[in-house]
């Protein structure tokens, strides 16, 4: 069983940066890929970034050069570096595992962390 916990959320200005993790807490090694997700008032969830089973990564295209997404296996935990932050990344985040359970995914979300960016 896996369990996903987000933090690092905040207010911030525009322009300005928040880095936030996400704990994995279970058995990481049926994790297959894992990414970021957010989710705009009135809008549907979207990919911000995402490492593949491949463990090539992907960004959305409005993230581009501003997101970075990364790891650190000693710590169970991903990390979203957000830079350059416009008031249009104002969302929730959530962090995403698709993890192997025998012949099924799963897909397992966390409970989301609050990104306010103030213009």
């Amino acid at each position: 069983q896996v369990q996903l916990v987000e933090s690092g959320g905040g207010l911030v200005q525009a322009g300005g940066s928040l880095r936030l993790s996400c704990l994995v807490f279970g058995n990481r090694f049926s994790i297959n890929a894992m990414g970021w997700y957010r989710q705009a008032p009135g809008k549907q969830r979207e990919l911000v970034a995402i490492f593949t089973s491949g463990s090539t990564t992907n960004y959305a295209d409005s993230v581009k050069g501003r997101f970075t997404i990364s790891r650190d296996n000693a710590k169970n935990t991903m990390y979203l570096q957000m830079n350059s932050l416009k008031p249009e990344d104002t969302a929730v985040y959530y962090c995403n595992a698709t993890v192997v359970d025998g012949y099924r995914y799963l897909e397992v979300w966390g409970q989301g962390t609050r990104v306010t960016v103030s213009s």
